[in-house]
């Protein structure tokens, strides 16, 4: 058999069968407490054996799917990462800890696992850091709906570190790769410096203008609208090696905050007032209309990236690596460097009891990306030496210590409501805003819609 003799039928079948069967997979996970990603990595696995049965030894057009994929699904996850960062006054001291935690473990873990890459593989100290970021990143797809039973402070600091992980891990391991040929420590200060400044202007203008246009259209198609002109200008922004990651970061903020970035002025205390109140330019029921529909966009299109990247991502391991004593040893020591840094940085800023806080520190979907993209569109920092094997033992590793930690701390996954309802409306005052809170405790509960959107009850995320 070869490429020639699928059609498109075909692929529509095997695809909705991945989407159906990935469902099903969170309702195992959702039992047993399993992460569902094994799962998937398992029938990634046996799809590939299968293909391999039947002669088809290569799939079409691979690496260029996989970039397509890997932006779009970028994208969308700090998109969904950042409709969820609620800024207040109250909460500030624990994003503040949490953001913390994770930047130090982050860096912690990649200069370890960079040291460790260079001396026992010979690997160039710089393509080292390439692969010790991906490997530092905490997976909130696996993270968020699996602490649902956690105590409020904890699941909240759960939640705010591994978001912030995945922001700080994408973030820097495009950095890294945009300053690869520069020559000095000064010089990579700078450029990121002036990049980080530029882009940030950009991505403040942007999103302000998006924000408000977005809010002014009464059509029922802007969504996808709003999706494509980000993605335009996130492409135009890559093409001119800035962060466009900033822009999706600040866009989802301002959706979720828009008080914070529109605020309201006391005109009467002011002594000019020729300009309007920024509160004035938005419409607050059409804004909570806005962050829900985006919500639910996100979830929808998140569950499909993720099943698919996962798939994807067994039909690439070789099972014979899995038997290598070296893939298996390798893949433990760099386990255990996660797991002592996160221990010296929980320590450190937390200094409350780290069980079971310390295990929670599975590697997931942005691992799998960002290897990926070293495979692909940074395919001249690929080092042969670094098996696929070792990534697959640090996932399964991760994800089985995480979910025995929950298991003997007695965490069951709780159920709660779907998708937030964002207005209530009161006769006197109108539309009313969800309560700060409550956005957090719906967390887990949206994340785990991407795995099965249409069941009230959180199940195990990819």
């Amino acid at each position: 058999m070869n490429v020639s003799d699928i059609n498109a039928y075909g692929l529509v079948i095997g695809g909705s069968l991945v989407i159906i069967l990935s469902y099903f997979a969170n309702l195992l996970a959702k039992k047993t407490n399993i992460p569902s990603v094994l799962v998937l990595i398992g029938m990634g696995i046996l799809i590939r054996q299968g293909l391999n049965a039947i002669g088809l030894t290569s799939i079409p057009f691979e690496s260029l799917v996989l970039e397509l994929l890997g932006t779009i699904g970028l994208i969308f996850i700090v998109l969904e990462a950042a409709l969820e960062l609620n800024l207040s006054k109250e909460k500030m001291p624990l994003i503040l800890k949490s953001a913390t935690v994770g930047l130090i473990a982050l860096l912690g873990s990649s200069a370890a696992i960079a040291a460790f890459l260079h001396y026992a593989m010979n690997m160039p100290i710089f393509e080292g850091w390439v692969y010790g970021i991906p490997l530092s990143i905490m997976s909130s797809a696996i993270i968020i709906p699996s602490v649902s039973g956690l105590d409020d402070g904890d699941r909240e600091f759960m939640v705010y570190e591994s978001t912030f992980s995945d922001i700080f891990g994408i973030m820097a391991f495009y950095l890294l790769l945009g300053n690869s040929e520069t020559a000095s420590a000064n010089t990579v200060l700078i450029n990121i410096g002036t990049n980080l400044l530029v882009t940030f202007i950009l991505a403040v203008v942007v999103s302000y203008l998006l924000v408000y246009v977005l809010q002014k259209i009464t059509s029922q198609v802007k969504l996808f609208l709003s999706i494509a002109v980000l993605l335009l200008i996130y492409s135009i922004q890559k093409l001119l090696h800035l962060s466009p990651l900033v822009l999706i970061l600040i866009f989802g903020l301002m959706l979720n905050n828009h008080r914070i970035f529109f605020p309201q002025w006391n005109l009467a205390k002011k002594k000019w007032n020729i300009l309007p109140s920024p509160a004035a330019l938005l419409d607050d029921h059409r804004m909570h209309e806005l962050h829900r529909d985006y919500h639910l966009l996100t979830l929808e299109s998140a569950f499909v990236i993720r099943t698919f990247f996962f798939v994807l991502f067994g039909m690439t391991v070789s099972l014979a690596a899995l038997t290598d004593l070296h893939v298996i040893t390798e893949g433990l020591i760099i386990c255990c460097i996660l797991f002592a840094v996160r221990f010296l940085s929980l320590i450190i800023f937390r200094r409350k009891s780290m069980f079971p806080l310390l295990y929670i520190a599975p590697r997931g979907l942005i691992t799998i990306l960002l290897f990926f993209q070293i495979q692909g569109a940074y395919s001249q920092f690929a080092q042969p030496q670094f098996d696929q094997g070792i990534l697959l033992v640090i996932i399964l590793v991760s994800s089985i210590v995480m979910t025995i930690a929950l298991v003997q701390n007695g965490i069951t996954v709780r159920g709660v409501t779907l998708v937030p309802e964002m207005i209530t409306t009161d006769s006197s005052t109108g539309p009313v805003e969800q309560s700060e809170a409550a956005p957090l405790k719906n967390k887990a509960s949206d994340e785990d819609a991407l795995e099965s959107p249409d069941v009230p009850e959180i199940n195990d995320e990819v």
